[in-house]
């Protein structure tokens, strides 16, 4: 299941965050979106996700249209926002049932016990999410992203506040979701990229200015480096 782009533009009175972008998304081949602070990222994820509607054009992620199918959508998407919204009063383990319950999921204690396996949460199961670090709260969010095994997965920045042993366990977690799922990974660490991404997207001022496999774009660019890169398409 896949996401197409075409077209998407959103204007806020005279500005364009976003400004008639085209792209798509692949099951297999993790996609890095990215670009420097203000150049559209988060408005095209939130497009993406059906939480802001486009000012033109159109995007689907399998198949369902984003704007007029946002429920049909939704049952097939996880998505991790830069800042997750969770309900820190509540117990990580409850947290997870009550979202488990939410999408209906059939045999919710054993869907909950097995994403708290997989991201890394054994220990903290327990712990109200108030009390936990920040690396941890941000497994909470991953924890909910894919606790109904979506087809389609969409990460603001999913290793931000994470110790280099938290790095390296959710890192392959990410690359093994990536190798049957649609996953678009938008972050700053440009070794987030290089670790875990086939396809990159470059956004910048709104505009896309690079969209290639990473080795196509360093032969085209004629660098290993992809920061490099990077910081001649977007200064």
């Amino acid at each position: 299941m896949s996401i197409q782009v075409e077209g998407l533009s959103k204007t806020y009175g005279r500005q364009k965050a976003v400004d008639n972008i085209s792209f798509q998304a692949v099951p297999g081949k993790i996609l890095g979106f990215l670009g420097p602070n203000g150049a559209g990222k988060s408005t095209t994820m939130r497009m993406l996700t059906g939480y802001l509607l486009p000012t033109s054009g159109k995007s689907s992620l399998g198949g369902y249209d984003t704007s007029s199918q946002s429920l049909e959508m939704r049952r097939i998407m996880g998505y991790l926002p830069e800042n997750t919204p969770l309900y820190t009063d509540m117990y990580v383990r409850e947290f997870l049932t009550f979202v488990a319950d939410t999408y209906q999921l059939s045999q919710p204690g054993i869907k909950v016990k097995d994403v708290i396996a997989r991201v890394g949460l054994g220990d903290e199961q327990h712990k109200k999410i108030a009390m936990l670090s920040k690396g941890y709260k941000q497994r909470v969010g991953l924890a909910q992203a894919i606790i109904h095994d979506p087809e389609v997965l969409i990460m603001d920045e999913p290793t931000t506040g994470l110790d280099p042993n938290q790095l390296s366990d959710i890192r392959e977690l990410i690359k093994t979701l990536g190798k049957n799922k649609t996953v678009v990974l938008s972050t700053h660490i440009m070794q987030e990229v290089e670790a875990l991404c086939e396809q990159v997207v470059i956004i910048n001022k709104g505009k896309i200015v690079a969209d290639s496999s990473l080795i196509e774009l360093k032969k085209i660019h004629k660098t290993d480096s992809l920061e490099d890169m990077f910081r001649m398409l977007t200064g």
